[in-house]
């Protein structure tokens, strides 16, 4: 057991001294590092990427809070300012041409005229009170005048004007213009027994509205001069100056 211990010992004691001379002889070769300057090394290759783990567990549902309280409503905005007007656009294509209407019917002005005389073989006297029938048509191409009673009958509202010449022989002559049973206007010529017959005329404008009438009728008895022959006409003659149908595109 001695034996072994200092056998140790012995060992010990030379590897000691071998690596102390070694030392020496290292520290005596070492050259300076600034005049030893190496290559550099090769990087190493990138690790490789690791697998990806394992998905986590399902979170827990959490519990519904209570619904909030409903806020009270904001201030109103200011108004924006007005915004500058943006360019104008281009000109657009012309469109199709449209179909070709229908003619239209052409504004028809209202008309109203007549013209009578009393015949050679009418009756004298007239009776005071009665409407002269200027018996012979010259014209009365509406049909407003009307022969067998004498008198005229507004259709188209308007002002007319009214006139009659008579020519007056054996007796002076009284006569109305009447309108609606009222003298709108009356007329007289003296007779003096003269060998020709003399003249009398008048006339005047009147506004009428449809279904109203106009005639001439003797005034007095004595006074119904009224004379026809076949050199000297009495005549009744009307019609309508301007009519009171406003915007209106055919007439009646």
């Amino acid at each position: 057991m001695a034996s072994l211990r200092f056998g140790a010992l012995l060992l010990l004691h030379f590897t000691f001294v071998l690596r102390m001379d070694l030392s020496d002889q290292l520290d005596d070769n070492k050259i300076p590092a600034s005049l030893c300057t190496g290559q550099p090394g090769i990087p190493g290759a990138s690790g490789v990427h690791g697998s990806p783990g394992q998905p986590g567990r399902d979170g827990r549902d959490g519990r519904d809070a209570v619904q909030g309280e409903k806020g009270e409503k904001g201030d109103r905005g200011d108004t924006g300012e007005t915004g500058t007007r943006g360019l104008t656009g281009d000109r657009g294509d012309p469109g199709d041409k449209g179909e070709r209407g229908q003619a239209g019917e052409c504004a028809v002005s209202p008309k109203s005229a007549f013209s009578a005389k009393l015949s050679e073989g009418h009756t004298m006297p007239i009776a005071v009170g009665e409407a002269i029938h200027f018996d012979k048509i010259m014209i009365n191409e509406q049909g407003d005048y009307n022969t067998e009673t004498g008198r005229f009958t507004c259709k188209v509202p308007g002002v007319y004007y009214f006139a009659v010449h008579a020519t007056v022989y054996r007796s002076s002559l009284q006569f109305d213009l009447m309108k609606n049973g009222h003298a709108a206007a009356s007329y007289f010529q003296f007779y003096g027994n003269w060998p020709k017959p003399a003249s009398l005329s008048g006339g005047s404008l009147l506004h009428l509205v449809p279904g109203d009438q106009v005639w001439i009728q003797m005034a007095l008895g004595e006074y119904s001069g009224f004379y026809s022959s076949a050199k000297t006409d009495s005549t009744f003659t009307g019609f309508l100056v301007y009519s009171d149908w406003k915007n209106a595109a055919v007439f009646a």
